[in-house]
């Protein structure tokens, strides 16, 4: 039985986050992130330190809906009761969505096939109280979604994006392979979704904030292509606020949840 007690499992988490109040997902000193909390907060259960690597690391004020992580830990607990363990015991900012256990070979970050973002913007005028933690309140010139989404689908493939990386990343090289895009409007609502197998730092808030200037007719679409193909990063001066920013889901091969705990769950917002 001590034996038994002593082997240890890898455990997946699928997490929902509003990253109003977070310094981002990454533990950093003196600074709320959602990975220290949870690690703190594993660690509390089985009185030793805990590592949480999550599939990607979300800056200052971005929100997740199905953000993914993994821990390996010792004991008798099984796999599908942490989510429930771990929610009695986290922030209400944080929600364990499932919890599994995991070949020992799984990674939530190099096992991830594909990482998928949505922003969005709300376009009327009048400010509103409930959507404002979730999107960018952008009203000051009208912007045409059918000029965003022509902008976008060039992106489709494998390109070098350096153009909208923020100075400060650690990766080595700035290769994406983009496998879809999407702007649709709602309403007051637009929704920019980009799929891809991995994302620069900053980058989806840096191309949301030129995709602005090409919505309102003040880049052109050639000039916008031309900008990221030849990486000039110079001239991409604005990044979108976070607040409009979600990590929608992380795609695997293999993959111990269910569609309905990891797919589609960031609501679009409807007027009546």
């Amino acid at each position: 039985m001590a034996n038994n007690q002593l082997s240890v499992q890898r455990v997946a988490l699928v997490i929902q986050y509003q990253g109003t109040h977070f310094h981002g997902w990454q533990r950093q000193p003196n600074q709320r992130t959602v990975q220290e909390e949870i690690e703190n907060t594993i660690s509390s259960v089985v009185n030793q330190p805990v590592i949480l690597h999550g599939a990607g690391r979300t800056d200052a004020g971005v929100h997740a809906a199905a953000q993914v992580a993994h821990f390996d830990v010792p004991g008798p607990i099984p796999a599908h009761k942490w989510a429930t363990i771990l929610n009695s015991r986290l922030a209400n900012d944080i929600l364990i969505a499932s919890s599994a256990q995991v070949e020992p070979t799984w990674h939530a970050r190099f096992s991830a096939t594909s990482r998928r973002y949505r922003y969005t913007l709300y376009t009327e005028k009048r400010p509103n109280l409930f959507v404002m933690p979730f999107v960018w309140h952008y009203y000051q010139a009208p912007l045409d979604p059918l000029l965003i989404q022509a902008a976008l689908n060039p992106l489709i493939g494998r390109h070098h994006l350096a153009a909208f990386q923020r100075a400060g990343s650690s990766r080595p090289h700035s290769w994406v392979d983009v496998q879809e895009v999407k702007c649709e409007s709602q309403g007051p609502f637009i929704h920019i979704e980009v799929q891809a197998s991995g994302f620069l730092y900053g980058m989806m808030r840096l191309l949301v904030g030129l995709l602005i200037q090409v919505g309102q007719q003040q880049l052109s679409l050639e000039n916008f292509t031309d900008i990221w193909v030849n990486q000039r990063r110079e001239v991409v001066k604005h990044s979108a606020p976070a607040s409009g920013l979600c990590l929608l889901r992380v795609g695997y091969l293999e993959f111990p949840f269910t569609q309905e705990v990891w797919y589609n769950n960031m609501p679009k917002f409807i007027f009546y």
